[in-house]
């Protein structure tokens, strides 16, 4: 906490107060005077955790947090950063970040118009793809023929070209296109990132093991200056490879930034020591690590029991037959949590607690904004604000149901490409024609005076 001139780099295992220590050290660069909050940037992954640092911080320095815009996820900063600086890649500050289910929609068009078989090319596997090149720091024009074979024959990287053109037709971008433009603006425009590098003091990264290339590159041109930066990770925890986390960052962070401190948080106060003992006789088999020996002074707890099984129906009534024992010894089912690895393994356990007439409680499935019907409200909210954002009207020209059919909408789509005009544009002007039906004419109207 008290280090905080130079490179540093935090070890913390699992438990040992990482998140304390990170916000201690952010209160203490305040209190200290060493930088206004203004002056510090601070980024984790989760919405979750950055509300936790937020808060703490609140707790131990009052209303000082208010006055810290660049503490939140990489993706939130990066989106306030790029809103300052749209119009270097062709979007306005207005800019509309596209959610899953507009990004599908928008490259299943793009695959009918390349005549692709979308059956053969799945649209969310050229998701999955662009997706990861824009974590590598990759741009359309740095796809070679090597990397675009992994597409359609090789026209990987010419979708990915004609993808990254409509989002700039339609003033908006990815949740990938937030550190992507960024890494392009700061590498591109020299004032820009001079003006970064003197406005941050200090720079502080939650769960640096998680980082991807595009997000260490941006965090390194940043620090560069200064080199005030302090990372706090932990290479055995690094479990995001599938999604471009690279754990080669954390493990090559004193040859980016010579002489830096290396502190080793060991001490874990959320586990026993058979719990311990468990996890690190496995994690010694890894390859490459920077090593740590985690201990504790917390009690013996139980042993560490593996119970091997058939199938998911025996595992569940195994289990069912467990919490009903202890509930009989005088348990309490509030205090027992069954971990699943995907949301579909739940199914067995509840099929076996409702025939045994156990209550239960499932915890995640969709998030709020994730459910269809949040998604339509924000999307009527687009449309309102920006009548030119032809993927949020798409989604609600028949939703709900008004009787237009898909011939109607494929006349407005001709009609929009020919004359180049937006959707809503297009809907506007077809009313004045004979090309809907009635019915179709009368809906499409009833649509356009909702949202004029």
């Amino acid at each position: 906490m008290l280090t905080t001139e130079g490179p540093v780099l935090v070890l913390a295992g699992a438990g040992t107060g990482k998140t304390a220590a990170l916000t201690a050290r952010l209160a203490h660069l305040i209190a200290t005077r060493r930088a206004w909050p203004s002056e510090i940037l601070a980024v984790t992954f989760t919405n979750k955790a950055a509300r936790e640092m937020r808060e703490r911080v609140g707790r131990l320095m009052g209303q000082a947090v208010e006055g810290m815009p660049w503490l939140g996820t990489f993706h939130s900063v990066a989106a306030r950063m790029l809103r300052r600086h749209a119009e270097l890649v062709g979007l306005t500050s207005s800019f509309t970040i596209l959610d899953t289910d507009d990004q599908l929609r928008l490259l299943k068009q793009l695959l009918a118009a390349a005549d692709l078989d979308e059956k053969r090319w799945p649209a969310r596997q050229l998701a999955g793809l662009i997706d990861r090149w824009k974590n590598r720091g990759l741009t359309p024009a740095d796809i070679d023929a090597g990397e675009s074979e992994q597409f359609a024959n090789g026209r990987g990287g010419e979708l990915y070209q004609q993808y990254q053109d409509r989002l700039r037709a339609v003033n908006a971008c990815d949740f990938g296109d937030l550190l992507l433009h960024m890494l392009v603006i700061l590498k591109t425009h020299r004032d820009v990132l001079e003006e970064y590098q003197q406005r941050f003091r200090y720079v502080m990264v939650d769960e640096y093991q998680d980082t991807n290339s595009s997000q260490y590159l941006w965090l390194r041109l940043i620090a560069q200056e200064r080199k005030n930066i302090c990372c706090v990770g932990d290479d055995d925890q690094s479990i995001y490879s599938w999604r471009g986390a690279e754990v080669a960052n954390i493990l090559r962070f004193d040859r980016d930034f010579p002489g830096a401190a290396v502190i080793k948080l060991e001490q874990n106060y959320r586990s026993t020591p058979h719990i311990l003992a468990a996890a690190s006789g496995l994690i010694a088999h890894n390859g490459g690590r920077l090593g740590k020996t985690l201990w504790t002074e917390e009690g013996e707890g139980d042993k560490v029991r593996i119970v091997g099984i058939w199938d998911g129906p025996e595992e569940a009534r195994r289990v069912g037959d467990e919490i009903e024992a202890q509930e009989r010894g005088g348990g309490k089912l509030d205090e027992v949590a069954i971990l699943v690895r995907a949301q579909f393994q739940t199914r067995e356990f509840e099929d076996r607690f409702i025939s045994i007439g156990m209550p239960y409680r499932i915890v995640g499935g969709f998030r709020f904004y994730e459910r269809a019907e949040i998604r339509d409200a924000l999307a009527y909210m687009r449309v309102i604000s920006q009548p030119a954002d032809d993927l949020a009207f798409e989604r609600i020209v028949n939703t709900p149901k008004r009787g237009l059919g898909d011939k109607a909408v494929a006349k407005l789509h001709m009609l929009a490409r020919a004359e180049g005009i937006p959707l809503t544009l297009a809907a506007a002007r077809i009313l004045g024609t004979d090309e809907l039906t009635p019915q179709a004419r009368r809906a499409l109207g009833n649509l356009i005076g909702d949202i004029a």
